[in-house]
């Protein structure tokens, strides 16, 4: 501030440390305040963050425990190493299995003859054309490439699912291929267009033809699928993992010949240690939310958020749900948490848990125990099953009418008699389309089939298509029973379902009675829930709405129409406590409320600063003027007291002489 070094020359008191000290008292009230203010706002906003990290970890654990397929927990045994398992609990269910591995799974080598060396005598001119289950590339051999290292490089640019290299044997150079996967759809097929204008003969580029007619190459591993026996059925995979053989198994096998005792049981133990975190979640919460807003009765001092209704109200919601009876359950034989061991501690507020009682009961009642966590539906009508809840969905129970049951796409061929089939080169080759989008193309053994050998045949050329099962779609092939025609059903259900022949060979139309022919479409079931309009996908109804009976699914399958039963929807303690704290903490919940309000407070609190700045700064500046007004005029006063003492002083020597 201009001047202020100067203030107290004229008076000797009007100084800066006077004028700091008027401004620091005026200052002090406000920023006491403001400081308080501010401190306590960011305390509260750390303390709801810590109620938050609380509620959060409890989420997780009735999370898990709010889906139903992680209350019948599996696990899996095998008597031998050579069989690995895994298992999903989503799809397992318990049973005991032999599997017995005939064979293992493995990928197929080739290899060319003898050649003096890799990179300089040329093996011949023209294309090869290379096949490897669903991939297929055509490769240019000229001067450019047409060494074995050539060749080899080639092959390994195409990414056709081969891959090749050279080999020094001692007494001369190979080329070999691999297939890149195990299994017989696997297996490489090489036909060759030969500049020399001979694709069979020793030759030229025809040395490399390998086409199950003409095979050059020497097979030095033979493609095979893997084989496993389970329980005396044959079951053919690609790979050395078995999937969906058994629902919700995974098996890995090592070792041909190897026998195992697989089995699948029921891990209650499992179940119960997802039970036993979340009690141990929960009472942590009980602990921060007692060290948040505890009141101490001998000290009369309460906790930061003693008496807050935010806290209370969350913990108020929270008791009211662990402690109800779940409805839908009231006369079930477990009804409660506490039926199921889980009991509340009246002195702290926290849970207690029996395990032992519970895992009885999980033995005992295992739907009870689902329901009583998770949310389940009940059905009346064995072939209607409840897939899930929508947000808006209210426990209850709900009438089920259906108008029109979902079937499947179909596909039917001519009636050309009963048989014998001969399959040759003129009818072993067919290609479908299968639900509209994966194309499949099979070939046939050649030989003699009575009608129901050529249903199966086809069949097992589809199963075993690694397109068709990499899609997770599947095929079923059968012989009409009124017809008399061979027929394919897809596997799926509804609107998107269907099978259609897109290429067949110039004699199937009159042999087999297969021609190129679009199939007929399966429908979507269609109905209503609760009287609630439903929109069908396939076998599975959704109900639409915000209310009642709103966002739930269930799978219809059978084709009865009509009155179906109900379905009772049950929601769980903990399906119920994940939405209660999903809306404690979402974006619109109370804790983000709560904690918005506070940032806007230390918002404000900001701004009084700022004001208080421009308000002391104009206070010290008036009064700075206004000390520097006062030291003038008593500098002044001084001048004159100054003045006059001297005048009186220079009298006084007169005034004396004048006496005497």
């Amino acid at each position: 501030m201009a001047g202020i070094s100067s203030l107290g020359i004229g008076s000797g008191v009007l100084n800066s440390d006077l004028v700091d000290q008027l401004v620091a008292a005026e200052r002090k009230p406000t920023e006491n305040r403001l400081n308080f203010n501010q401190q306590r706002a960011e305390a509260l906003i750390s303390a709801y963050g810590t109620l938050r990290s609380a509620i959060t970890e409890l989420r997780l654990p009735m999370r898990q425990l709010s889906s139903a397929e992680n209350l019948k927990a599996f696990s899996g045994s095998s008597s031998n190493d050579a069989v690995a398992i895994s298992v999903d609990s989503k799809a397992a269910s318990q049973g005991s299995y032999t599997v017995t591995v005939d064979s293992l799974a493995q990928a197929q080598s080739l290899a060319s003859g003898t050649f003096s060396d890799r990179d300089s005598t040329p093996v011949g001119s023209g294309s090869l054309t290379i096949s490897v289950g669903d991939k297929t590339a055509t490769i240019n051999i000229d001067s450019s490439n047409n060494t074995l290292q050539g060749i080899a490089a080639a092959i390994n640019d195409a990414g056709v699912g081969a891959s090749a290299g050279v080999i020094d044997t001692g007494n001369g150079y190979r080329l070999v291929l691999s297939s890149e996967n195990t299994g017989v759809d696997n297996a490489i097929n090489i036909s060759v267009a030969d500049d020399d204008g001979v694709n069979t003969d020793v030759a030229g580029l025809s040395q490399l033809a390998f086409d199950g007619t003409t095979n050059n190459l020497t097979e030095t591993v033979a493609a095979k699928n893997a084989i496993v026996q389970i329980n005396g059925i044959e079951i053919s995979r690609a790979t050395n993992t078995i999937d969906n053989a058994i629902d919700g198994v995974s098996l890995t096998v090592t070792e041909a010949g190897a026998t195992s005792l697989v089995k699948v049981s029921r891990d209650l133990g499992k179940v119960a240690d997802r039970v036993g975190a979340f009690v141990e979640k929960f009472n942590a919460l009980q602990q921060t939310i007692k060290g948040l807003s505890g009141f101490n009765a001998e000290t009369g001092e309460g906790s930061l958020l003693s008496g807050d209704s935010t806290i209370r109200g969350i913990q108020n919601q929270l008791r009211q749900i662990i402690g109800r009876v779940v409805p839908g359950l009231e006369n079930a034989s477990v009804r409660t948490l506490s039926d199921a061991g889980i009991t509340t501690d009246s002195e702290n507020g926290g849970l207690e848990f029996d395990r032992d009682k519970f895992l009885k009961q999980l033995e005992a009642n295992p739907d009870d125990i689902t329901a009583l966590f998770a949310e389940q539906g009940r059905t009346t009508d064995d072939q209607i099953e409840f897939v899930r809840s929508g947000v808006n969905t209210t426990p209850g129970s709900y009438d089920i009418n259906i108008t029109q049951a979902a079937t499947q796409g179909l596909l039917a061929g001519a009636n050309v008699g009963s048989g014998p089939f001969t399959i040759d080169a003129g009818n072993d080759e067919l290609t479908f389309r299968v639900d509209g989008a994966v194309s499949v193309s099979i070939q046939l053994t050649a030989g003699t089939y009575t009608q129901d050998q050529l249903a199966a045949e086809i069949q097992a050329q589809l199963n075993s298509n690694s397109a068709l099962s990499a899609s997770g779609k599947s095929v079923n092939v059968g012989v009409n029973a009124q017809s008399g025609a061979l027929e394919f059903r897809s596997e799926t259900y509804g609107s998107e379902s269907n099978v259609s022949l897109t290429a067949v060979d110039t004699n199937s139309s009159a042999t087999l009675g297969l021609s190129v022919a679009s199939g007929t479409a399966g429908v979507d079931v269609q109905g209503t829930i609760n009287g609630q309009r439903a929109t069908g996908d396939g076998q599975l109804l959704s109900v639409e709405g915000t209310a009642g009976a709103a966002g739930m699914v269930v799978k219809v399958t059978g084709d009865a129409t009509g009155n179906r039963g109900s379905v009772n929807f049950i929601e769980g303690v903990a399906d119920r406590t994940v939405d209660l704290i999903t809306s404690f903490l979402g974006q619109d919940g109370v804790l983000e409320a709560r904690t918005e309000g506070l940032q806007k407070e230390l918002g404000r609190i900001e701004e009084e600063r700022i004001r208080l700045d421009e308000r002391i700064s104009s206070y010290r500046a008036r009064l700075v003027s206004q000390f520097t007004a006062a030291d003038s005029l008593i500098a002044q006063l001084n001048n004159t007291r100054d003045y006059v003492t001297q005048q009186l002083a220079a009298l006084a020597p007169q005034n004396n002489r004048n006496n005497n």
